[in-house]
């Protein structure tokens, strides 16, 4: 599949994300999410240049990705396209100028962060700015770093404030206390694990968009239970979610759907969820992400799923990809 991708507003900014956006962590880390070395930088710069020829117009990034590598090598391609063809969204939360990289989430280290954001990627403005990982500086990110971006915003500076978080909690409780636009939610509402329908549903009904990445599980969704080097959640997986990945499996034979299609596509059939980001690292993970997007799954093949009690999700409907 190659072409345009179709958008949808995030929150009540008035910017408008495509609905599959590349994940810049993996670029600088190394292969399968390992140990070792990054990546090759060719190898990073060829696949963001891959993605762009075919219609990806969405980047998403962060310092803490290995103290800017990501954004460094997302920058390389970002200077060479026209700034208004592409959306961008970055973290604040982290300093990653000191010996450690530690949590910062005042008002002075959002602007820093900023700064080096902006400095890395070869542009003079980002789209979404979100607060990264604020597991345990839940008040702070309200009291200040909301505060801080809220200006930014209120400005034109940026067009959109967000949350990034491997957990649904605390963008639960952000969604009650403050004027997010939108929330990126990894590994928290895929085909194996939907814990994040509360939050969910709730941002449906304020408006907020949900930008859903870690899609696979960081692994375990795209290889299936078959591959002993899978992850799940960046560790070894556990014989119980081997044993659900198994029964899913099984119904996709059944209707012949592939498990990285339904893992691919199953997060956009809430209507709460407006995009997705995925993790690249090479050429080819970008075209098996795209073909999963272009091909037909039978509503039966949900419903399957739902009646084994493998979905605790609505059961997805149609799911428009192109505009």
């Amino acid at each position: 599949m190659t072409g345009s991708f179709s958008t949808a507003q995030v929150g009540q900014s008035g910017l408008r994300i495509p609905l599959i956006g590349f994940g810049t962590a993996p670029l600088a880390t190394a292969p399968a999410w390992g140990g070792g070395e990054p990546i090759t930088e060719a190898q990073a710069l060829e696949t963001l240049h891959y993605a762009f020829t075919q219609g990806i117009r969405f980047f998403d990034t962060a310092p803490a990705y290995v103290r800017g590598l990501a954004e460094t090598r997302t920058g390389k391609l970002l200077a060479q396209i026209p700034r208004d063809e592409i959306v961008i969204a970055t973290k604040v939360g982290f300093d990653i100028t000191a010996d450690q990289v530690r949590h910062d989430c005042s008002r002075d280290g959002v602007l820093r962060s900023l700064e080096g954001s902006l400095k890395r990627l070869n542009v003079d403005r980002v789209d979404i700015v979100h607060i990264h990982d604020a597991d345990h500086d839940a008040r702070q990110a309200l009291d200040e770093t909301f505060p801080a971006l809220a200006d930014l915003r209120a400005q034109g500076v940026i067009k959109a404030i967000g949350a990034g978080m491997n957990q649904w909690e605390v963008p639960l409780m952000f969604a009650q206390h403050a004027d997010f636009d939108c929330f990126m939610i990894a590994g928290r509402y895929t085909l194996l694990e939907q814990g994040a329908l509360p939050l969910l549903d709730l941002c449906e009904r304020k408006g907020i968009s949900i930008i859903a990445a870690g899609i696979y599980n960081s692994g375990i969704l795209a290889t299936g239970s078959a591959d002993s080097n899978t992850r799940y959640n960046y560790a070894a997986v556990a014989p119980e979610i081997i044993a659900r990945v198994q029964m899913i499996e099984t119904i996709c034979r059944d209707f012949d759907v592939p498990l990285h299609t339904a893992a691919t596509q199953f997060p956009l059939g809430h209507p709460g969820v407006k995009a997705l980001v995925v993790g690249f690292q090479k050429i080819s993970e970008v075209k098996a992400c795209l073909h999963a997007l272009g091909q037909p799954i039978p509503l039966a093949f949900w419903k399957a799923l739902r009646e084994k009690s493998l979905l605790s999700a609505p059961v997805p409907s149609s799911i428009k990809v192109n505009s």
